[in-house]
């Protein structure tokens, strides 16, 4: 391990084969739970109070230990191996953070390399790298103190300092509730960014069905007793709910929201209709149908051109095509 961010070949699958958990007075958290998360996505675990979702969720790393079932990383069942060498190989992000307050922004970051044995030296450079990554000029933060940052920054360096070692594996629980709305989008944006950069695998925790249609490549919603009601795409979820219980959960709103998750495809494209008058917009292949049909309803057209990533257009999409999609 050279502590580069990019290497994509460092995320491992996940599998939850059968997991459950009861507790000694007898309440049972999780049962008999069954789920594949391949490498490089993110997985977000989502439902109401007290499904054991978060239980799921520190199964995996082991700060919560299962009494049935097995957690793979790859082909390595982790409830066989020393819990605190696995958490040095699995980052996790939690609600409020966790920084030391008496320990600078660097040496924050660099903690788990330290409890490795890295040398100074590529510890400072992996802790600069890292904030850089997330936004955070090392000349500028890298000395300061936690309580020197805002709440928005902090998040920052909790996920700068669970990358520091080039985990396997992430995990997040809660990771943006303690901020502000503005903060909070800002910083999902910056999290797309980074997941892009580090394609990691990620498991998520949130109670925000927004948020986890905005960043889950698949979304698991599960009920009392971590019973699994529906895994799948954000798209998928919104539209075809499998049970009468995600149907009630993502709520009859869930059409505005497949349109924000949902992009401009040429499946959707009427390459026979009469070009469009010279006020209509032009979008592009790929925006969402939520932004897409705003444009138009602003523009009061009832066609927009669609081009490719080169500008050559492609086709026209309508507003009733847009919304026989949502």
């Amino acid at each position: 391990m050279d502590g580069t961010v990019r290497d994509t070949g460092g995320a491992a699958a996940i599998t939850l084969a059968g997991i459950g958990k009861r507790f000694p007075d007898g309440t049972e958290a999780v049962r008999d739970l069954t789920l594949e998360i391949p490498a490089g996505e993110l997985v977000v675990l989502i439902g109401p109070s007290g499904c054991g979702k978060s239980t799921v969720l520190r199964m995996i790393n082991r700060l919560i230990e299962p009494t049935a079932g097995r957690v793979l990383l790859g082909d390595e069942d982790v409830t066989t191996v020393d819990p605190v060498a696995l958490r040095r190989r699995i980052g996790y992000v939690i609600q409020h953070v966790g920084l030391f307050p008496h320990q600078t922004i660097q040496t924050n970051v660099g903690t788990v390399p330290r409890l490795l044995g890295w040398s100074r030296e590529r510890v400072r450079r992996r802790a600069d790298e890292l904030l850089e990554l997330v936004g955070l000029t090392p000349g500028t933060y890298a000395r300061r103190y936690p309580h020197e940052l805002s709440g928005g920054q902090r998040q920052r360096v909790g996920v700068a300092r669970a990358l520091a070692a080039d985990p396997v594996v992430l995990l997040m629980d809660e990771p943006f509730s303690a901020v502000d709305p503005i903060a909070r989008g800002r910083l999902q944006e910056e999290f797309l960014r980074l997941q892009a950069e580090v394609r990691k695998t990620i498991v998520l925790v949130t109670h925000d069905l927004d948020e986890a249609v905005r960043l889950g490549d698949r979304i698991a919603v599960l009920s009392e007793g971590g019973r699994l009601e529906q895994y799948a795409a954000p798209a998928t979820l919104l539209g075809e709910p499998a049970t009468a219980f995600v149907r009630e959960f993502v709520g009859t709103d869930r059409a505005i929201r497949r349109l924000a998750v949902t992009a401009i495809s040429r499946e959707l494209l009427e390459t026979d209709a009469d070009p469009p008058a010279m006020a209509a917009p032009t979008l592009a292949l790929g925006t969402s149908l939520y932004d897409a049909l705003a444009r138009l309803l602003v523009s009061g057209a009832e066609y927009a051109q669609v081009v490719d990533d080169a500008g050559q257009p492609v086709g026209v999409v309508s507003r009733r095509r847009i919304l026989d999609a949502g």
